[in-house]
């Protein structure tokens, strides 16, 4: 359904009501923090809009603001998508870390994975509420108290507001709050994660590029943390530590060959690469988007996102020549 204003928007405008269309990105991260899917998010917001656009004529200024009422729409809106579906993982909340870097490579699209945010689609800023690994762990929260954390912790509700979204008390919303808090206590600090802007952090990514490009393992291995975590969903395997790292990425050039080429650009407010794959006929072919986490000035964690359709949503090109590649970007 994309971005483009839809029929709701440009309704709301024409019969001179208010214009529902500035709070769509905002809605869509809120959503997308609920599902943990950057499509359903999408989906969600734009039957938002038309559930609003349709019920336009009750709507009471005095009662709530537009930003409120849409919101309170949203979340009814993923509680009902919500109701009965299976939470969105990353392979490292499904089991042990494997030790075998030659494993199979088998996808397993059965499981409804974890996607990434584009951040670039929406102004929403650089977000620490939306780390991947923080939006892994809220989705093994139940459905309720997952909105709770969100509308109080991250959108600033009022505990009287988040109550009037899900039809409950103020002591049930602060009951729910402090459990999710609790369920999360171990997901570790937000400020630990440096920013994409920021100037060590800008400089670990370039040197990973090169790293990355050249095929060199141990300068890559030299930019990691000891335990540093390599997934890559739709594959549930996972591994944890720079050797292990290492060895997995020694079998990746040695199945897919030298000169890789890399994008730069962010995700759920991330370091992010997309990498493109040398093709034997010449130019590269996009194959996976690597979501970094960086702390303490060395990679901790990188989830390679493999699946078309997680990467869709990032509109990058296919294919690229090396003439494009060199092009200033």
């Amino acid at each position: 359904m994309g971005n483009s204003p839809g029929p709701s928007a440009a309704a709301a405008r024409h019969d001179g009501s208010v214009d529902f269309e500035p709070y769509r990105g905002e809605l869509v991260a809120y959503c997308y923090r609920m599902m943990g899917s950057f499509h359903e998010a999408e989906d969600l917001v734009q039957e938002t809009m038309l559930r609003a656009w349709k019920a336009r004529d009750r709507y009471d200024r005095t009662r709530a603001s537009v930003r409120t009422w849409l919101y309170r729409i949203a979340t009814n809106a993923c509680l009902t998508a919500l109701d009965g579906r299976a939470r969105r993982p990353l392979p490292s909340g499904l089991g042990a870390p494997s030790d075998d870097p030659g494993a199979p490579l088998t996808p397993a699209f059965d499981i409804p994975w974890l996607q990434p945010f584009p951040d670039a689609r929406f102004d929403t800023g650089v977000r620490a509420d939306m780390r991947l690994a923080l939006v892994a762990a809220m989705q093994v929260l139940p459905a309720r108290q997952r909105a709770v954390l969100v509308l109080r912790e991250v959108l600033e509700f009022s505990a009287a507001e988040v109550a009037a979204h899900l039809g409950t008390t103020v002591p049930a919303v602060n009951s729910a709050l402090q459990r999710a808090r609790a369920a999360l206590a171990d997901v570790g600090d937000a400020g630990e994660v440096t920013e994409p802007d920021d100037p060590e952090t800008r400089a670990v990514i370039q040197r990973y590029v090169r790293a990355f490009e050249a095929a060199d393992v141990p300068a890559l291995v030299r930019l990691l943390t000891d335990e540093a975590v390599l997934e890559m969903p739709p594959v549930p395997l996972w591994y944890r530590g720079s050797r292990d790292y290492g060895r997995f990425m020694d079998r990746v050039f040695e199945m897919r060959g030298t000169g890789w080429r890399l994008r730069q650009l962010t995700a759920n407010g991330q370091p992010a690469l997309a990498a493109y794959a040398p093709e034997p006929g010449g130019g590269h072919r996009l194959h996976t988007l690597q979501v970094l986490t960086v702390t303490g000035g060395r990679v901790a964690g990188n989830v390679v996102f493999a699946d078309p359709r997680a990467l869709e949503a990032f509109d990058l090109p296919q294919q690229i020549s090396l003439d494009e590649y060199r092009r200033p970007r």
